[in-house]
């Protein structure tokens, strides 16, 4: 059985077709650009803010998206990942937490085993079929467009955790 939403406190996002649109800029000379949504940069550092655990777990190794994610003050960053499952276990042994706890937001093949494991299993609108098939949560937002932060919104209000000091409702 998959956890709900209430039940979650820790997130883990892949980035290519999650953080980002799953498009790559190639330059002239070989380096790969992405683009990140910085609504999702503002929903992952309040997150942090709030207590609660945020991971970033990758088949791609960016050094512009590490220091992107460490800048918002995410510590568990896991980059040029050949097995997601195992670093999927030492992420959530070093947050001290069960997999049943956890929502793994993935669009692809390479998400598949994770997904499998998470509690609460999510993707975008546009992730592969195969991925929505086997998703609880499908956002109804596209990969790159504000995945994480509908998701961690959706979550902290639940929480009542999205308004507060630094936050200021109006």
């Amino acid at each position: 059985m998959t956890a709900p939403l209430e039940n979650i406190r820790t997130f883990i996002f892949d980035i290519d077709g999650v953080l980002t649109s799953g498009s790559v800029l190639v330059t002239e000379v070989g380096e790969m650009l992405r683009s990140v949504n910085i609504k999702d940069g503002y929903a992952l550092q309040h997150a942090v803010k709030q207590g609660y655990n945020i991971a970033i777990l990758s088949g791609g190794n960016s050094q512009g998206m590490h220091k992107r994610f460490q800048g918002l003050g995410i510590t568990e960053i896991y980059l040029g990942q050949k097995s997601k499952p195992a670093a999927f276990h030492k992420i959530i042994a070093n947050f001290g937490v069960d997999a049943e706890n956890v929502a793994y937001v993935g669009d692809d093949m390479p998400d598949f085993p994770v997904l499998k494991l998470a509690g609460l299993p999510c993707c975008p609108a546009d992730a592969a079929k195969d991925i929505r098939d086997i998703c609880t949560y499908i956002s109804p937002v596209n990969g790159g467009l504000g995945v994480a932060r509908e998701i961690l919104e959706k979550a902290m209000k639940l929480h009542g955790t999205w308004w507060n000091d630094d936050t200021h409702k109006w």
